[in-house]
């Protein structure tokens, strides 16, 4: 399979968020993922839920030879390998959480499944913080 270009949204809002995030990126790498251009930081308040833990959040644009669900198996087990506990899709609501990396576009794919949905349309059409961050990406 060729590379394939993907946006992807990082969030933390426990524990070290920007460390957090370097670290989420540096196994994204280390999976064979090229990481071709990462946004600034961006502070923001929970989204969907209350929490008095701030979130730090980037936007990155990598290049994988993953398919969107291998890509998506990839990202869940970083997630994991890092401390998430409860996924949202799991759980049913948004809690705080060490690390979460959304899929937001894989080219022009447009795909739909109960595990994922490409292009990620509360990122690019709801969320204040996603859209400032992807300005720049999409």
């Amino acid at each position: 399979m060729s590379q394939q270009k993907v946006v992807l949204l990082l969030g933390s809002n426990l524990g070290d968020q920007k460390k957090n995030i370097e670290l989420a990126l540096q196994k994204i790498n280390d999976a064979g993922n090229q990481i071709s251009q990462v946004s600034e930081f961006l502070m923001s308040d929970p989204v969907e839920f209350v929490s008095s833990n701030i979130f730090c959040n980037i936007a990155a644009i990598i290049f994988t030879h993953l398919s969107p669900i291998q890509l998506l198996d990839c990202i869940k087990k970083i997630e994991v390998e890092m401390g998430r506990i409860n996924d949202s899709k799991v759980s049913g609501g948004y809690t705080d959480r060490v690390i979460d990396i959304d899929i937001i576009k894989y080219n022009e794919l447009n795909f739909t499944s109960e595990r994922l949905e490409i292009p990620h349309k509360k990122h690019l059409f709801e969320r204040d913080f996603s859209r400032i961050l992807l300005k720049d990406f999409i």
